[in-house]
């Protein structure tokens, strides 16, 4: 059974930074590519950033793109999301998502709150 856990969230004022991460078990870790959505109140859930089992693709959000950055640990089995220059647009619960590719992130976390207050 796969399962996803995210931590890392929190209150954070605008320009403030923060480290999401994601612990992953029931599959191998390594062999998984890995990302970050975000829904905020009444809005749709979005893309942020995903990165491939050997970390060749790495791909991001235009509106994150120069701000946030995945990363994994294999042996950590953990994918984190550093977020630098927080605004408050960026307020939402963030999930953590596990797939065979970037292109097909299949399995989900139960979200972490980050709100960023201005």
């Amino acid at each position: 059974q796969v399962r996803l856990v995210e931590s890392g969230g929190g209150l954070v004022q605008a320009g403030g930074s923060l480290r999401l991460s994601c612990a992953a078990s029931g599959r191998t870790f390594s062999r998984d590519a890995m990302g970050w959505f975000r829904q905020a109140p009444g809005k749709e859930r979005e893309f942020v950033a995903a990165i491939s089992s050997s970390t060749s693709d790495i791909i991001y959000a235009n509106s994150v793109k120069g701000r946030f950055t995945i990363s994994r640990d294999n042996a950590k089995n953990t994918v984190y999301l550093q977020m630098n220059s927080l605004k408050p647009e960026d307020t939402a619960v963030y999930y953590c998502t596990s797939g065979r590719t970037v292109a097909a992130l299949d399995y989900w976390g139960q979200g972490t709150q980050v709100t960023v207050s201005s």
